[in-house]
């Protein structure tokens, strides 16, 4: 029997789980993305597929060309690029691993810490500073979204002395309360915020859920940073309102086509700070992944798998 691990870019992932605890499966991993031909002929003949988040669609059309196919694995417990009702009526199961919020906690306020003291710019040159960084301590911190994440990034924020807010579709005062943080209206997270972090599932509700309207009503001196989902943004209009000058600056871990494409603007203007995709990219994280997928390909091997996604009923 065969597994093939996809997306394994830096080829790291046999040396972070106990494959070879899996008796009698070959394991092979895939560094380079595939589209999907190139991905059908990869897998022809397997059994077993572990995926990395996002980063290749299972789609219906996808799923009816792999008629070997019985375990997808995917890192994490949720992945939108899946077709879970395809996937059931093929007779795939699909099942999720253990994931940890803290990584891109880490790194929202890593970009976080970039922008507001301008690290790339500093670091290039090593000489006498040659910008003025922005304080945290007193400014106020807005959060798209109080969930796992963003309560983390809010404790951070209040360490540092930050007025922390926050807003999302179904955020009520008393559930943002416990975090110490005040639930505020929509206008008042755009208008008020130094720096705005989003913390959001995409969805078709939360698509472009920022748009031209709000980005135009922030503070020119204020930063977004979005270590979620690129489409929770219009990415037309945040990158306007970065050329004008309306906006400071923001952080980006996250785009509209990954890897960003090399004459994207987003490259190229000087108040943004781009990482790719690092979110989830930690030595534990990647234990927790890997792991997970060993985990629950030797339960399914048995009949008892674990951790299984299900079609959502209507």
């Amino acid at each position: 029997m065969r597994c093939v691990i996809l997306d394994d870019y830096q080829d790291v992932a046999r040396t972070y789980a106990a494959w070879d605890s899996l008796d009698g499966l070959e394991v092979t991993s895939v560094t380079e993305h595939l589209g999907p031909d190139a991905l059908v002929e990869a897998l022809d003949g397997v059994e077993i597929v572990v995926a990395m988040r996002e980063r290749t669609p299972f789609p219906a059309a996808i799923l009816e060309r792999l008629p070997n196919l019985r375990l997808l694995v995917t890192t994490g417990m949720r992945n939108a690029s899946i077709d879970l009702v395809a996937a059931e009526r093929l007779g795939v199961t699909v099942c999720g691993t253990p994931s940890s919020p803290h990584p891109p906690v880490e790194l929202t306020w890593a970009l976080i810490h970039a922008l507001t003291r301008h690290i790339v710019t500093e670091a290039s040159g090593v000489a006498w500073q040659r910008t003025v960084g922005s304080d945290l301590n007193g400014r106020t911190l807005g959060l798209l979204g109080l969930g796992k994440i963003g309560t983390r990034v809010a404790a951070v924020g209040q360490a540092f002395g930050m007025d922390v807010i926050a807003w999302s579709p179904h955020l009520t005062p008393e559930r943002a309360e416990p975090a110490g943080v005040r639930a505020v209206d929509r206008a008042t997270l755009f208008e008020t915020s130094d720096i705005l972090s989003l913390h959001l599932v995409l969805s078709e509700a939360t698509r472009h859920i920022v748009g031209p309207a709000d980005l135009a009503s922030m503070k020119p001196t204020a930063y977004l940073v979005n270590t979620s989902r690129a489409g929770l943004v219009d990415t037309e209009a945040l990158v306007a309102h970065l050329g004008s000058g309306t906006i400071a600056g923001a952080g980006l871990d996250v785009y509209d086509v990954e890897p960003l494409p090399a004459d994207d603007v987003l490259r190229h203007l000087p108040n943004v700070v781009a990482t790719p995709h690092l979110g989830y990219v930690t030595e534990d994280n990647y234990r927790r992944f890997y792991g997970g997928a060993v985990e629950d390909i030797a339960v399914w091997l048995v009949g008892d798998p674990i951790r299984r996604l299900a079609p959502k009923s209507d």
